[in-house]
């Protein structure tokens, strides 16, 4: 999760192996409070049962493609979300959260969070 008007990383959450976006969101047990707006991707799609103040993109299907109203507010979304997919390629240069992990398992998560926090430091200051 990442801050919007700051930009920071608030929380983590990682697996071992693939796993999708919102079954790791369930599985981390994090949660979002009722009045913060929760900006997704369509990789979260089933989110407003647990939290209804989230905005997502719709989807198309081969049977109704979107509208123009509704390609616009995609559009909107997804410029909106640019800034925090911006902060999570900055924390992804580090190479071992974008790549395979190699060495103990276990101290995974501590470096994870480093690294957070050192590009929270470096982002924007």
């Amino acid at each position: 999760m990442i801050d919007k008007e700051t930009r920071k990383t608030i929380c983590i959450a990682f697996s071992n192996g693939k796993l999708h976006d919102f079954r790791l969101f369930q599985d981390s047990k994090t949660h979002i409070h009722e009045k913060t707006r929760a900006e997704t991707d369509s990789g979260y799609q089933g989110i407003a049962k647990v939290h209804p103040n989230s905005v997502l993109p719709k989807k198309r299907s081969k049977k109704q493609p979107l509208t123009k109203e509704e390609k616009k507010r995609n559009r909107t979304i997804s410029s909106e979300r640019a800034k925090n997919e911006h902060a999570i390629g900055f924390i992804k240069r580090f190479k071992i959260v974008s790549e395979r992990y190699r060495n103990r398992r276990k101290r995974f998560g501590l470096r994870f969070n480093l690294i957070a926090g050192i590009c929270n430091f470096d982002l924007f200051d």
